[in-house]
């Protein structure tokens, strides 16, 4: 399952519907709490709420398993797919929403949209502007909330971290949360600098949504598996501790090449996954602190 992680995320859709065999992907159904399930195929986790108003939906994956997707909901429940929440704009997230749009209303902060848009480089890539069906619908700033199913879903905008357009989303009664690209399990983060991300941002945002977080409640990482209050504080704190490694490195005059050489990340050994290496990710976090904020 982490191998598809990192394919997802390093490939286009259409470079990876050429190098990938979709037939062979299955898209995997876990219950989380309450109304809340969580779906995997390749790409970013999807959460799922469902009940008597219909079917909510956090991110859609990949185009080429929109059909997978839309048979693994059939089993959850039967009712229409009603809303899409996109928690920011990266194909392996959004790749569904032009299919979906068929029955969904998408929703997403502003800055999804507009780099949809546009589209971008990203790993060497030139991600094509979105087609106006996969864009969203409906915009928001700051949070949005959706009343259905008996529970009011809260879809936040987090400040800068993994892009400038990230959501996280509370299913305040089920005790569910949804932290997007934010927090995931794979490793060392993939941080968009381009895409306004930070990962002192990142940092950031989770102080900022500890607090509004129940302690017991359970969290769907943008990729990996369901985790908890507990998970999600370890991350942020290893997190910090790479920021501050880096910051004394340069401070002291070292280079980035310099610190690379010395393995400065040695002590992380554990997070030096197939996505991001320890190397890159000292560049990355070299960079975010050259930059001002």
């Amino acid at each position: 399952m982490k191998r598809l992680w990192v394919v997802a995320a390093l490939l286009s859709t259409n470079a990876l519907a050429q190098q990938r065999d979709f037939s062979k992907v299955e898209v995997a159904v876990t219950h989380v709490a309450g109304s809340v399930w969580m779906l995997h195929g390749a790409g970013g986790n999807i959460a799922v709420s469902v009940g008597v108003d219909g079917i909510v939906m956090v991110d859609d994956e990949f185009a080429p398993l929109v059909p997978k997707i839309k048979a693994a909901l059939a089993t959850i429940s039967k009712r229409p797919l009603r809303f899409i929440i996109n928690t920011h704009w990266h194909f392996d997230h959004v790749g569904g929403n032009a299919l979906m749009a068929e029955t969904a209303a998408i929703l997403a902060h502003e800055n999804v949209r507009k780099r949809m848009l546009v589209g971008a480089k990203m790993l060497d890539l030139n991600i094509e502007p979105a087609e106006p069906r996969a864009l969203p619908i409906l915009t928001f700033q700051q949070g949005i909330s959706l009343w259905l199913n008996g529970e009011p879903v809260r879809a936040l905008h987090a400040q800068p971290g993994h892009t400038d357009g990230d959501t996280v989303v509370f299913f305040t009664k089920s005790n569910v949360v949804h932290m997007g690209d934010d927090f995931v399990t794979y490793g060392f983060p993939f941080v968009d600098l381009d895409s306004g991300g930070s990962v002192r941002g990142m940092i950031a945002a989770i102080d900022e949504l500890l607090p509004q977080i129940p302690a017991d409640a359970k969290i769907i990482p943008g990729h990996g598996p369901v985790s908890t209050v507990a998970d999600l504080k370890k991350f942020r704190g290893t997190l910090d501790e790479i920021v501050a490694l880096v910051s004394r490195g340069l401070k002291s005059g070292k280079t980035v090449e310099q610190m690379q050489k010395e393995n400065l990340l040695a002590p992380y050994s554990a997070w030096n996954g197939e996505f991001v290496k320890a190397d890159q990710f000292i560049a990355v976090v070299a960079r975010d602190l050259q930059t001002k904020k």
